[in-house]
C-alpha cells in the first residue's frame, strides 16, 4: 500500500485552498455543532474561527444524547478520514439519524473527495500556516 504525502504547496491549486477557507467560513457562519475526535482537531478549528466544537471524550451514545438533548436538528462530524475516523462516523450518523439529527457531510465530503488531508488536527499546515484567518471574520 502507498502512503499518501500531502499535495506540496505548489501542487495544491490556490483555488482549492480559497475553496476550503471559504468552506470553514461558512460553517462558521452556520453555527452548527461540530463533532471531532480530540482537543488537536478542536484547536485546529478554532484557528479558523469555529467555536462550537465537541470532542469525542464520552462515549459516543452520551454525546449523542446530549446534542439530541440541546435541541440541535443539524451537526457536522468532522472525524479523521482514516479507518477509525470512519467507523466512529458511521456509528454517530446512525445514533443522530435515529432521532432524527441531520447529518451535514459537505466539508468532510470536500476533504475526502478533493484533498489527501486525513486529520483534521493537519488542516491548518495543510492550508498553510500562513493562512490569513481574517477573511473567516
Amino acid at each position: 500500500m502507498v502512503k499518501s504525502e500531502p499535495l506540496s504547496d505548489a501542487r495544491k491549486p490556490e483555488h482549492l485552498k480559497r475553496r476550503m477557507l471559504y468552506e470553514l467560513d461558512m460553517l462558521k457562519k452556520s453555527g452548527k455543532t461540530v463533532i471531532v475526535e480530540g482537543k488537536k482537531d478542536k484547536q485546529a478549528l478554532e484557528k479558523f474561527g469555529l467555536s462550537d466544537i465537541i470532542t469525542l471524550k464520552k462515549p459516543l451514545f452520551a454525546v449523542v444524547e446530549d446534542i439530541v438533548s440541546s435541541g440541535k436538528k443539524e451537526v457536522v462530524i468532522l472525524t479523521d478520514l482514516d479507518r477509525e475516523g470512519k467507523k466512529l462516523f458511521s456509528t454517530l450518523k446512525k445514533g443522530f439519524a435515529s432521532f432524527g439529527v441531520k447529518i451535514d457531510t459537505h466539508f468532510r465530503d470536500l476533504l475526502f473527495r478533493d484533498t489527501r488531508l486525513r486529520q483534521i488536527e493537519g488542516i491548518a499546515s495543510y492550508l498553510g500556516d500562513d493562512t490569513d484567518t481574517e477573511d473567516l471574520r
